[in-house]
């Protein structure tokens, strides 16, 4: 399913002496690709908890539309409304689950507002249990499972009513990176196989690095940028999105970067350029190359790859210096030889 975004504006008031109104979601406008997994990252405050909620429909906005593939959204209320949101899967940080239920008995709760039958609601259940691996937790109290499993519960009890969209809200935040690990391929392996259309809001960069295939970078309730994953990593356009790739903490999520591939500063000072590396350039001796080709010295500051699907990306973080010449010809190899240099915040 597409999720289409018109110009959505949602202001609240602050009775804050003194204090304007707040602009959470100020003219946000996106364009959600069907089947595939969407990351929203926002630093706190950004607005990216209201732009959710009204995408999922749990508010409305003061202005701007809302569809779902050709369907206008926004504007159902009543019936038409409920029978919308129950399509609608949602997992949340905190679980959200009932803690007076089994495992299995809050998978069947929505099933059990919605007026399934019985023997179908079981049916359901079961597959669900399997199909998140807990099988074998059915009976159990949900205060005698772990975090991971909660959240595998959570996500069961999402998929119930066969959604055409999952919404999850920093639905990794409260767990150690393993279980994060885990959580993120378990629902890759849900999105292919249900081909569904999942919308991920964190402020976690290792998330969309290890989980989306697009991104939209949300600051102050206005879209910096978006595109693709590969795109923001390689060619980031804002200052906040540079914030958040400079700021990726060594090691991650997925499988191969347990050994450690955030980017390792190793000095505060200087690195008054950035380099980014795709692909097999990341193994290439390239600084090597360019010292002896040219009369230049170069200082790393900081570096790392970050492990894409199917792509590495590497960033180095270092001094260039020579004469004004000799550093022009430098940089201009350094672009013929596919690699992006930033300086200043500024791709050169």
């Amino acid at each position: 399913m597409r999720i289409t975004l018109e110009n959505l504006v949602r202001t609240y008031s602050d009775s804050s002496p003194g204090a304007g109104a707040i602009h959470a979601v100020n003219g946000v406008s996106l364009s959600i690709r069907p089947n595939s997994i969407f990351g929203i990252i926002g630093k706190s405050g950004a607005g990216k908890s209201t732009l959710v909620r009204i995408i999922s429909l749990l508010e409305k906005p003061d202005s701007g539309t809302v569809f779902y593939d050709d369907e206008r959204v926004d504007s159902l209320s009543g019936r038409a409304l409920i029978e919308r949101r129950r399509r609608i899967g949602m997992i949340f940080q905190n679980f959200n689950l009932f803690s007076s239920r089994t495992a299995a008995k809050n998978i069947a709760y929505p099933l059990e507002v919605s007026g399934v039958p019985a023997a179908e609601i079981n049916a359901r259940v079961k597959e669900l249990l399997a199909l998140v691996g807990l099988s074998d937790r059915a009976d159990s109290p949900i205060s005698k499972l772990s975090g991971g499993q909660k959240q595998r519960i959570a996500i069961a009890r999402a998929l119930a009513n066969n959604p055409d969209v999952l919404f999850c809200d920093e639905a990794t935040s409260a767990l150690d990176p393993q279980t994060t690990r885990s959580i993120l391929n378990l629902i890759r392996e849900i999105q292919h196989k249900m081909n569904l259309t999942v919308v991920m809001v964190t402020h976690q960069m290792e998330v969309v690095r290890d989980a989306c295939d697009f991104v939209a970078v949300l600051d102050n309730g206005l879209i910096a940028e978006q595109g693709t994953v590969e795109e923001i990593f390689m060619h980031p356009k804002t200052a906040v999105t540079r914030d958040f790739l400079l700021n990726l903490p060594s090691g991650g999520f997925s499988e191969e970067t347990q050994a450690g591939s955030g980017l390792v500063r190793w000095s505060e000072e200087g690195g008054e350029y950035i380099l980014r590396f795709i692909g097999k350039m990341t193994g290439e001796p390239v600084l090597s190359r360019l010292a002896s080709k040219f009369n230049v010295e170069f200082n790393i500051r900081a570096g790392g790859i970050q492990h894409l699907h199917g792509q590495d990306i590497g960033t180095l973080i270092t001094d260039l210096s020579g004469s004004k010449e000799e550093l022009a010809k430098a940089l201009d190899y350094l672009k013929e030889e596919g690699i992006v240099v930033e300086k200043n915040g500024e791709e050169r």
